[in-house]
């Protein structure tokens, strides 16, 4: 699609106002219009005693006002009908403003939200792959741009059309070759300005990609400040950004040159379109070939034209810009949101089923291969394996984040992709390693999973994640506001507020995806027997490296190269050779060696 068609799908719902303020633009420059045809009569008539003979209409109004009184008495007159005539024009472009203004902050309005809801609706690996820093700019400051675009330079479109076309008609009734002389450059001008807008528009989007470069940089460094404290890497950061900011100055320089050749060329065509006009006129009026008041409106019109010329530049950068921005936000809107290909909504119990599952990212290589297991419900599954063993790619399938390239999964006897990814996902929950806590108070972050859950419910979900005394003894309590990403706490105690935030769900099925790294061997074995007392018939996957909590479970699969090797319980496996009787005999070393 062009730009019009896409400016015209995100404006539906306010065309009436903006084509009111494009009514509006041409009342008023027809009034701004008139006004030098009244310098005309005062010129002519009032002072010159000339007989009139343009306009009926002001014929008539000239014989109402000084027929009886004297030609000299249309002075006055004529000067309170110019002021008159300017301030209804000051009236619709105050119109103008404030209609195109309300058209493009509801433009703008409902761009944000079919954005926000669109990525909402994004699948998971779109989100992993998105580079954060960028999506915020499309979101943001490329929405700004077509906001101020439509809110200013468009109407200023139309002005300048209205405007070239009445005063062509006007200067045309008043004299012809005069007319031609005063619109011979604007062939030319016109011409340069599209050649520029080409040009522009493509500096401007290497401009605009420069700066979500650099937006993503800085998001990334204020989001791993601590990181980049920790490993001394200030000045290797500070260098990243740098050269970042400064391709971004380079190619915004690279714009304002263009902006200044274009102003300049421009001011001189301008200019050299009044200076034909005034040569031309004054000579002829010296000459006696048209009056003086004819001369004078001539150039009045000619430089009530030179302003909406010269800012044809601005006009053609924010429509480059607008395109520009417009393209960028409709990748993101043509990307296609998470296929909804499942309608079955029923209660979970809990069992799952892998049969000859198969998955790879893209075209890698295969993650996972041929898993075939079953879990009944209410069992405790411990997942097992190296890192790259496909682990988390195996709880990741469950919920639907993503679907199996090879095989099916069944929940409750369902296969996963007839079940409605949203009420499928309401059973099941699962906690990352690495949890994300909303710069909001403790209490927040734990009831966010339900709308309105009250203290008791929020002091619950706290007690069983052994999380309830800590927070209790912050200066605020639940109140503590932990800021962005859980900064405030300590790794364990995010871990444990995700869990907490989990556990407030009541949900089905819990996949606890190394959520526990962080906190200590007994707050670990707390939170277990906490989990067993809650959920008794509920089902849950644990993945973890810790052998003390793997033993407890009802059922260890050990993944190696994206296939099971072994299953079973502790018992049964560490009587067998093979990776979890390895990992058990060095954890179980290194825990002799600490207690001696």
């Amino acid at each position: 699609m062009n730009t019009y068609q896409l400016l015209n799908i995100h404006m539906k719902g306010s065309r009436g106002l903006y084509a009111a303020s494009w009514i509006a633009i041409a009342v008023s420059a027809f009034f701004s219009l008139l006004q030098p045809q009244i310098i005309r009569v005062v010129l002519d008539v009032g002072i010159g005693g000339e007989e009139w003979t343009g306009n009926p209409l002001v014929g008539r109004f000239i014989d109402s006002v000084g027929g009886s009184k004297g030609v000299k008495d249309l002075i006055l007159p004529a000067a309170g009908l110019s002021v008159l005539l300017m301030a209804l024009s000051g009236v619709f472009l105050y119109l103008k403003g404030r209609w195109s203004a309300a058209a493009a902050e509801d433009t703008a309005r409902r761009m944000r939200d079919r954005l926000y809801s669109h990525l909402q609706n994004m699948d998971y690996e779109y989100h992993v792959k998105a580079n954060t820093g960028d999506l915020i700019q499309r979101c943001t400051s490329d929405v700004e741009t077509v906001r101020s675009f439509l809110a200013t330079q468009a109407v200023e479109i139309g002005r300048g059309v209205f405007l070239v076309a009445m005063t062509a008609s006007l200067m045309s009734s008043l004299n012809d070759p005069l007319t031609w002389v005063s619109m011979s450059v604007f062939p030319a001008i016109f011409g340069f300005g599209y050649v520029f807008f080409l040009r522009v528009k493509h500096v401007f989007g290497e401009s605009d990609e420069s700066e979500g470069r650099m937006s993503a940089s800085l998001q990334e460094n204020i989001t791993g400040i601590r990181v980049v404290r920790a490993f001394a890497r200030k000045d290797h950061e500070m260098a990243k950004f740098d050269e970042n900011n400064r391709d971004f100055r380079d190619k915004t320089y690279r714009l304002i040159r263009l902006l200044a050749w274009y102003w300049s060329i421009s001011d001189l065509l301008c200019f050299t379109q009044i200076g034909l006009v005034m040569s031309v006129g004054g000579l002829w009026a010296a000459q006696g070939r048209l009056s003086l008041g004819t001369a004078v409106v001539f150039f009045t019109y000619v430089g009530r034209l030179l302003w909406p010329v010269r800012q044809m530049g601005r006009i053609l950068t924010e429509m480059g810009k607008s395109t520009v921005a417009l393209r960028r936000i409709q990748e993101v809107l043509d990307t296609p949101p998470e296929l909804k290909t499942g309608g079955f909504r029923g209660d979970v119990t809990g069992a799952v089923e892998f049969r000859g599952v198969g998955f790879r990212y893209g075209n890698e290589r295969p993650v996972l291969r041929n898993l075939s297991f079953r879990v009944e419900p209410g069992e405790i599954v411990a997942l097992l394996g190296a890192t790259g063993s496909g682990k988390s790619t195996l709880a990741h399938l469950i919920p639907r984040l993503y679907d199996p390239s090879e095989g099916e999964i069944f929940i409750d006897g369902v296969p996963t992709t007839n079940w409605d990814q949203r009420h499928l996902r309401r059973q099941i929950c699962i906690v990352l390693q690495e949890p994300f806590l909303f710069n909001r108070t403790v209490r927040d972050n734990v009831a966010l999973a339900v709308p309105g859950a009250d203290d008791e419910d929020v002091f619950a979900s706290t007690e069983d994640s052994s999380l309830h005394e800590v927070i209790e003894s912050f200066e605020d309590g639940y109140d503590t506001v932990v800021g962005e990403g859980g900064v405030t706490l300590s790794g364990g105690q995010k871990q444990r507020v995700a869990l907490a935030r989990t556990l407030i769900r009541n949900p089905r099925i819990i996949i606890l995806d190394d959520s526990l790294s962080a906190v200590d061997a007994e707050t670990d074995r707390c939170i277990r027997e906490n989990l067993k007392k809650r959920f008794g018939g509920v089902t849950v996957f644990i993945i973890a490296h810790r052998a003390g909590t793997l033993k407890e479970a009802d059922r260890i699969l050990v993944l190696e190269d994206g296939c099971i090797s072994q299953q079973g319980r502790h018992d049964e496996l560490i009587a067998l050779d093979g990776l979890y009787k390895r990992i058990w005999d060095i954890q179980s070393a290194e825990g002799e060696g600490v207690a001696s």
